[in-house]
């Protein structure tokens, strides 16, 4: 089992860097999706004690984070008529770099925090501080804005692959919160796609700075 639990560990910082390198945005959507599944079995391996909360947040997380949400993405694509491929304000080669340099610094700052042997053993820390860090990523470098929404899933997939840790400590409206919030956020996000497509015929971020009150 612990060898299973590291291998689907690798697999998910492996997607951060699939999100990093790829220039079509359908390819982004499949891997943050894939990574939201993964993260959603995760609880399974992370306790040796599974009670129906914890069944519930498994089945809500894989639903709303391998379907809904990748569903609602490409909605938003059609509606907007948004083109396929997309061009970083850092360059792919650039964004992979700074993917590794962070995914390495992860590995290093992890090992200072104060966990439980259990805790320490796995990779699960410095692969959430990665996650975290590619969001980042996709956030401040990406112009468009269906790659910021995707840049803010990953982000929020690090922390609740962080959470994972407090799991039996957080209670059950904690956890639905959370998916409460990335489904608000991305909801918001895609009327806001769907405004600047209408208004300036493409969904690049940089059209913002042109609005004034």
């Amino acid at each position: 089992m612990v060898q299973i639990f590291d291998v689907l560990i690798i697999l998910v910082v492996a997607l951060n860097f699939v999100a990093l390198g790829v220039s079509r945005i359908r390819g982004v959507i499949n891997a943050v999706a894939l990574q939201g599944v993964l993260l959603g079995t995760f609880p399974l391996f992370v306790h040796s004690q599974i009670g129906r909360r914890v069944i519930l947040l498994i089945v809500v997380t894989i639903v709303l984070k391998g379907r809904v949400i990748p569903v609602f993405l490409v909605q938003a694509m059609r509606e907007a008529n948004i083109r396929h491929q997309v061009k970083p304000v850092v360059s792919f080669v650039s964004s992979l770099l700074l993917g590794a340099v962070g995914t390495g610094l992860a590995m290093m700052f992890s090992h200072t925090l104060p966990l439980t042997k259990e805790h320490s053993d796995m990779l699960l820390v410095p692969a959430s501080l990665s996650t975290v860090w590619t969001g980042f990523l996709m956030l401040t470098s990406r112009r468009e804005a269906i790659m910021q929404v995707l840049g803010f899933l990953l982000l929020e997939n690090g922390i609740l692959l962080f959470g994972l840790l407090l799991l039996e400590a957080m209670p059950f409206l904690v956890e639905a919160g959370v998916l409460l919030d990335l489904f608000t956020g991305v909801f918001v996000m895609g009327i806001i796609i769907h405004h600047i497509n209408r208004e300036f015929d493409s969904i690049s971020t940089e059209h913002l700075s042109k609005l004034k009150e």
